[in-house]
């Protein structure tokens, strides 16, 4: 299995970056994980869009979906998309349907993301199979509702925490062994007041070692942070491997 980091800037992109967005390859399937700002034009640089099997989304903020717009017009009506007949699944939240339909709503067609991909609302206690992957969710504390995500296939795993504030026990009972655990690393400091919505690199590498995690990959840090000194706390934390995301980063987990 083979994840490609297309993103990793936190709510605001770094210098000609791109917001949370990661692609999985396996045995033939590909994801796309979180299509945040920028993202698409980061996927269509190193992938065929039309060539994606489906998209899966973590949780409704921007900065983790907004690039599903430019992506379902090019679906829709690029010279290559429109007439194509390809509807890449996307499977995401809950509520999905209703939000998107208010936000593109309010200047066009509400319909225009449905209308591109074939979505799905997740059961967050179920299992999905997208072809050769096999996905488990876990709820996180965030600002809203919030999924991280267990990945398997080819023999390996990868799980992405996506956005969230302490969750030791979640994050280590659906991450437990796993190849490669993906962190936030957003704060310098703890949030001064609950709820607490983000981690440290500290705290990532805290939630790697209760999840027995072989590596951790940080991510969802501004360019602005020194990332030295984030992989220095990380490792202070966790004593296995710690790698930095950085766009166009690839990352082998089990067969490829």
């Amino acid at each position: 299995m083979r994840l490609t980091v297309l993103g990793k800037s936190p709510s605001f992109t770094d210098a000609g970056g791109a917001c949370s967005g990661y692609l999985v390859e396996a045995a033939g399937t590909t994801l796309l994980l979180d299509c945040g700002n920028g993202v698409f034009g980061k996927l269509r640089a190193r992938h065929d869009h039309l060539a994606v099997d489906a998209v899966l989304i973590s949780h409704l903020h921007a900065d983790h979906l907004l690039d599903l717009v430019p992506y379902a017009y090019a679906l829709r009506y690029s010279p290559r998309g429109e007439g194509s007949g390809v509807r890449p699944a996307l499977h995401a939240p809950p509520g999905t349907q209703e939000f998107l339909r208010r936000v593109v709503g309010a200047w066009g067609d509400e319909r225009l993301v449905e209308g591109a991909f074939d979505l799905h609302e997740y059961d967050p206690d179920g299992t999905l199979e997208i072809g050769a992957l096999r996905v488990r969710f876990a709820e996180v504390p965030h600002f809203t509702r919030t999924f991280a995500v267990d990945i398997t296939a080819d023999g390996g795993r990868i799980t992405f925490g996506a956005d969230h504030g302490p969750a030791l026990e979640v994050i280590g009972a659906l991450a437990a062994d796993t190849d490669l655990l993906i962190e936030e690393a957003t704060l310098l400091e703890p949030e001064p007041e609950p709820p607490r919505g983000h981690l440290t690199a500290a705290e990532a590498g805290e939630h790697a070692t209760r999840a027995g995690a072989r590596r951790l990959l940080l991510t969802h840090f501004s360019d602005e942070l020194e990332a030295g000194s984030l992989r220095a706390e990380a490792e202070r934390t966790f004593g296995g491997p710690v790698g930095l995301a950085a766009e166009g980063a690839v990352f082998d987990v089990g067969g490829t």
